[in-house]
């Protein structure tokens, strides 16, 4: 009585628009369509609840959208927005975008940057975004760790190595429902930013692991094999970093000196003076995972911050140095845009969004996870093959690209002395200079000009032809 029920209710919501649907393992089809899935008891407190062609965001013709909630675990909900690629969707890879924070809604990367649309300064209205990922790729945008975004529920994620395991199990539940399975085959491509730089080699890292025991049939899931990474200003080696914003704010290229003499010499004597940055990142390093680590990785990170950080940006938008105010543009218009009650029940939002909330935050802190590097696990990557792209707007200078480009630099990695010797060739776009590049077999490094943080939010039509490139396995090159 209680199936019929259920498959009653189903055949009875088809009526109306959109659609909220649950599914898990065990799943049950009622329209053609595939509009209505209805899950059965929950298998292990993992499924998927979602709202299927919303009306919000992507409004090209023909194009499908979904947005929800995946459940990763009892009181645990992730939140995605997923859009199928406007070009060849059936054979289209498959790319997650993640926002880095640690905290941080990827619904930054969907309106300010890479997704379908932007929400307009009435805060009412969104705009079809030329220059989407989804012209290329299907794409789905996550929240993570909980309590991001619209994710809600119990945070268990104090570490970027402990948000891996999370990400992994939504994508088993996306995986093998029936409304995503299909991409279960797709080249998969993992882009990100920002705390980026930490995720993206610890969660390949992970899928790799768990695809040697699922070959090994040590465990039955389903593999997830990661086809090409990007990691746009990612904050990858703290150390490398920190000393690179001495450099940066003694010379930015393209814009010049940042700070006087007297601060530089502050910066300096905190970077490099007894028990200074460098010595305390290094103490770090050297914790490992001990159970001293947390608090000396945590002192390092925040004695950085005050004395080398913060002193290297005073005076400027930390994410972009050509504004002195914080955060100009690109706009967050889309704050605003999804908080509305009738933009939430159309999409399927269960709570209020919060863009950057601080508990997510604060539990990555007091493991000292900022400090920590993740430059080992990256370099295993570039040496297996991968196809990798690191890039850097170069106007930022929270992970700015000077940062960045030591840190590759410093790789250990088969390719480490051939990328040394390697030059910048300008990468142009109908004869204009976009980027500088360095291109080494799979892997790739970029200056991308006149760019902050975001680099699709700045130079689009760049970031995507960038993209392009990446899908095809290309060394980046001028068009």
């Amino acid at each position: 009585m209680r199936l019929r029920a259920l498959i009653q209710a189903g055949v009875a919501l088809l009526a109306s628009a959109p659609i909220t649907c649950a599914v898990s393992l065990v799943e049950l089809d009622t329209s053609e369509a595939g509009h209505i899935e209805i899950r059965s008891k929950v298998h292990n407190a993992t499924g998927i609840r979602y709202v299927k062609n919303s009306g919000i965001c992507e409004t090209t013709p023909g194009v499908t959208q979904i947005s929800g909630y995946i459940d990763v675990g009892t009181n645990m909900s992730m939140w995605f927005w997923f859009f199928e690629s406007r070009t060849s969707p059936k054979t289209a890879p498959f790319t997650l975008w993640l926002n880095g924070g640690p905290g941080c809604s990827s619904m930054i990367g969907l309106f300010e940057e890479s997704g379908p649309c932007s929400v307009n300064a009435d805060l009412n209205s969104t705009t079809l975004n030329p220059y989407s990922w989804n012209n290329l790729s299907n794409i789905i945008y996550i929240d993570q760790p909980i309590g991001t975004g619209f994710s809600y529920g119990t945070d268990l994620v104090n570490s970027t190595e402990a948000a891996a395991p999370f990400v992994w199990t939504a994508f088993q539940v996306l995986f093998e429902s029936k409304i995503f399975s299909k991409y279960a085959s797709r080249e998969f491509i993992l882009a990100t930013e920002s705390y980026g730089g930490h995720y993206a080699p610890s969660f390949v890292t992970y899928f790799e692991e768990k695809n040697v025991l699922i070959a090994s049939g040590a465990i039955h899931a389903v593999p997830i094999v990661v086809s090409a990474l990007t990691i746009n200003n990612g904050w990858i080696d703290p150390l490398i970093q920190n000393i690179a914003y001495l450099t940066f704010a003694t010379y930015a290229p393209g814009y010049g000196r940042l700070q006087p003499d007297p601060v530089l010499k502050n910066i300096s004597n905190a970077l490099y003076g007894h028990d200074g940055c460098i010595a305390q990142e290094k103490a770090c390093y050297a914790a490992g995972n001990s159970t001293s680590s947390n608090n000396i990785c945590e002192n390092a990170d925040r004695y950085c911050d005050e004395y080398v950080y913060f002193p290297a940006a005073h005076g400027y938008d930390d994410y972009d140095v050509r504004q002195n105010s914080s955060n100009l543009f690109p706009p967050q218009y889309e704050v605003d845009y999804l908080h509305k009650k009738d933009v939430m029940k159309k999409i399927g939002a269960q709570v209020t969004y919060e863009r950057c909330p601080d508990p997510p935050y604060d539990q990555f802190v007091y493991t000292g996870d900022l400090g920590r590097t993740w430059l080992p696990q990256l370099s295993a990557l570039a040496n297996s093959g991968m196809k990798i792209l690191i890039w850097a707007g170069d106007a930022d200078i929270i992970c700015n690209w000077l940062g960045l480009h030591a840190s590759v630099l410093a790789m250990d990695w088969y390719g480490n002395e051939t990328l040394h010797n390697t030059p910048f060739i300008n990468m142009t776009i109908d004869g204009k200079p976009v980027a500088a590049v360095q291109n080494l077999d799979n892997f790739s490094f970029v200056r991308v000009y006149e760019a902050g943080h975001e680099v699709p939010a700045f130079q689009p039509e760049a970031a995507l032809e960038i993209f392009s490139q990446v899908i095809r396995k290309e060394q980046l090159h001028s068009v």
